[in-house]
């Protein structure tokens, strides 16, 4: 796990976060560039956004974590992993990390957030219910509208607590086809064994069906009214292969935020990041150049 090492911790109210800061110190970038934040799904970690951040790096601040329950933050018994919490969280984080405005907020205090799966639903949530302010918002294939959650996905939250009895062997095979799923390209041994990894083990097994059980589609439902609300740059990306959650749903979120621009990656499947790194860093990247553009207008 050398390979991307987190080396921060926070703790937050749902356990200890692990996280990690690449490239330049906020605003020390050519011109003052705003930090990007940026948000994993579930079963993955921030490590699918490794291609990404260390790209937007190059002229910024790029801040990653790993949502309480997943990758390399805490994993424990009777942790709270929903929805709700994570919003909570990534409020928390930014508040720790002098972002999102409020009396101890940095000289960059609206960040640029881009977040994909249960990490857009978090961004959302964080926005809408917890008052984290962002310069703009790319949502990556997120879990934003009812109905989602596939029949497995289903099958294992009623029945987690039979799944978690599983025989480790048979819980890793499992877990590894789940994983493999997201991807319409394929994942290299490599790649399928360090997203895989966080899930083995007495604690991970453990976690796994822990943050199944939690997800509920009430926390969707809370804010799924609002996007109407929203009133920053939006961007919504979408893997077209996306056979966990149909490019359809990205039409649909698009529509429903004022101004939001969709973009369709071809030969990807939900996991786009690893699917299609190159063409999702082509389109963030001009995103958050726009962005740049209209600070520096504004500082005209």
């Amino acid at each position: 796990m050398d390979d991307w090492p987190l080396g921060e911790r926070f703790p937050s109210t749902s356990g200890e976060v692990r996280w990690a800061r690449l490239g330049p110190e906020a605003g020390a970038g050519p011109g003052g560039l705003r930090p990007v934040v940026l948000c994993h799904g579930t079963p993955f970690s921030s490590y699918v956004w490794r291609t990404v951040a260390r790209a937007l790096a190059r002229d910024r601040t790029v801040l990653v974590w790993d949502m309480p329950g997943y990758g390399r933050s805490e994993q424990a018994p009777g942790q709270d992993v929903s929805l709700a919490a994570q919003g909570r969280v990534l409020a928390e984080l930014l508040a720790h990390w002098r972002l999102s405005g409020g009396p101890l907020a940095g000289p960059y205090a609206e960040p640029l957030v881009v977040a994909h799966d249960f990490g857009g639903a978090t961004a959302l949530r964080a926005h809408l219910l917890h008052g984290a302010r962002y310069a703009a918002l790319a949502l990556v294939d997120p879990v934003a509208l009812a109905p989602w959650g596939s029949p497995f996905f289903r099958l294992v939250a009623e029945h987690a607590a039979v799944f978690e009895e599983l025989p480790p062997a048979l819980h890793g095979a499992l877990v590894r086809e789940y994983v493999a799923s997201a991807s319409s390209a394929g994942l290299p041994a490599a790649t399928l064994d360090r997203l895989v990894e966080p899930w083995l083990g007495a604690r991970g097994q453990a976690a796994f069906y822990r943050q199944i059980a939690q997800a509920d589609q009430r926390h969707t439902d809370e804010v799924q009214e609002r996007y109407g609300e929203i009133a920053i740059p939006a961007l919504v990306c979408w893997g077209a292969d996306d056979t966990w959650i149909p490019a359809a749903k990205g039409r649909e979120l698009a529509s429903r935020v004022p101004g939001a621009r969709l973009e369709l990656i071809a030969g990807a499947g939900h996991l786009v990041q690893e699917d299609a790194p190159a063409q999702l860093t082509a389109v963030l990247l001009d995103f958050v150049r726009e962005q740049d553009r209209r600070d520096e207008a504004g500082r005209d």
